[in-house]
């Protein structure tokens, strides 16, 4: 059989049975310390602010996280070192992908727990030079192989970006011309039903509801046409003071919903204003809204916003649906382009929230409800006080 990805490394780093024996005995005698280590390794974060950034949640998530790295260092220590410990330590190295944790920090990071573990060695072992050796070369050994597993999981999502850069390339050169080219057809569609609806009695009544139904669906089509170019050009964002209590009002009466969606606003008054274009911040709250709506039809249910400002100068904006949610699989792809599961729709409407708040600073999350639902973040910076107007 094929050598794996894992055995490789630990050829590659020396990685044997002795050093196994040394870490597990040496799994004992660095228990008692791991809580104090873990003290000590986000005392160090906290005191770096991009890499405190880079926290999810910040410090009010450092208790948890606290104990998540006693449970690391235990299995660091006890293996086993198999196939199921890889992928276990890849997902970890995803996950500081997915928070984009620079590497340098996480080098830096590993080097703080080195010091740390190796300072348990040589009190433990101080009157046992054979054993300090071992252990020192078996931690050594298995903080490497931690570095060499994280820098892949690093290598692959590059490699995943590249091609998701080569394909919205490509994407962007066919919406361009594609866009364009459909303008004009539309445009002498648009005309015509303007002509025939303006002859008194040329058409029948039948004749002008299919007349109707013409028209919906050709607006249909420009908005569509519409969402792809915004997607590829830099539209100059028209800045203004903005209340997004205002914004949202605007969105609800563009969006239809059935009588069995309920919407519900908390917060959103008494947010300070943002600056930034009012047009385009609609259309955020119209696209998540529409979403909202479109996954509660069938089924009814309600959809809730709440306003915040969990920090000063930042607004957050968490949106709510009672649907069903969106799955693991989809959601690492869920605002990429052309990425939809729904039966009508092409997979633009996020992508573009992205995109829009993206450009005014903000920043978009899904975050999974407990139970079924979706559940959006959005963080939007507030106006500088001296800068909003009475």
């Amino acid at each position: 059989m094929a050598e794996t990805l894992l055995e490789e490394l630990k050829r590659y780093v020396g990685f044997s049975e002795a050093d196994e024996r040394a870490l597990i005995a040496l799994h004992a005698i660095a228990k008692p310390h791991f809580a104090r280590i873990a003290r000590v390794f986000y005392d160090r974060i906290l005191e770096h602010e991009k890499a405190r950034q880079a926290l999810e949640g910040g410090e009010s998530q450092v208790g948890h996280l606290r104990g998540t790295l006693e449970v690391w260092m235990s299995q660091l220590m006890s293996g086993p070192w198999d196939e199921a410990y890889y992928e276990l330590r890849c997902r970890i190295g995803r996950m500081h992908v997915r928070i984009s944790l620079p590497q340098h920090y996480m080098f830096g990071a590993m080097n703080v727990l080195r010091q740390e573990l190796n300072a348990v060695i040589d009190e433990a072992y101080l009157s046992q030079p054979e054993k300090l050796r071992a252990a020192r070369s078996a931690l050594g050994k298995i903080l490497d192989l931690e570095l060499a597993i994280m820098l892949h999981t690093y290598r692959e999502d590059l490699l995943t970006q590249q091609a998701r850069n080569e394909r919205l390339s490509t994407f962007g050169q066919l919406v361009g011309s594609i866009g364009h080219e459909l303008r004009n057809p539309l445009g002498v569609i648009e005309t015509s039903l303007y002509i025939l609806k303006g002859r008194p009695g040329a058409v029948d009544e039948r004749t002008t509801k299919h007349l109707v139904r013409i028209g919906e669906q050709v607006g249909i089509a420009n908005r569509i046409v519409s969402d792809l170019l915004d997607m590829i050009r830099d539209r100059p964002l028209q800045r203004q003071e903005v209340w997004l209590d205002e914004v949202w009002q605007e969105a609800l009466t563009a969006v239809q919903r059935p009588e069995s969606v309920t919407v519900r606003e908390e917060g959103l008054a008494s947010l300070p204003p943002v600056q930034g274009d009012a047009g385009q911040l609609r259309q955020v709250f119209v696209n998540l809204l529409d979403n909202a709506v479109q996954a509660l039809e069938e089924s009814g249910g309600s959809v809730s916003l709440s306003a915040s400002t969990p920090e000063p100068g930042m607004a957050e904006l968490v949106l709510e649906d009672s649907g069903p949610g969106v799955s693991d699989a989809i959601r690492r792809r869920l605002f990429e382009p052309l990425m939809t599961t729904k039966a009508r729709g092409i997979g633009l409407g996020l992508p573009l929230v992205k995109r829009i708040l993206e450009r005014h600073g903000g920043t978009i999350a899904y975050a999974p409800r407990a139970g079924t639902g979706a559940r959006f973040v959005l963080r939007l910076p507030l106006m500088p006080a001296e800068d909003t107007h009475a």
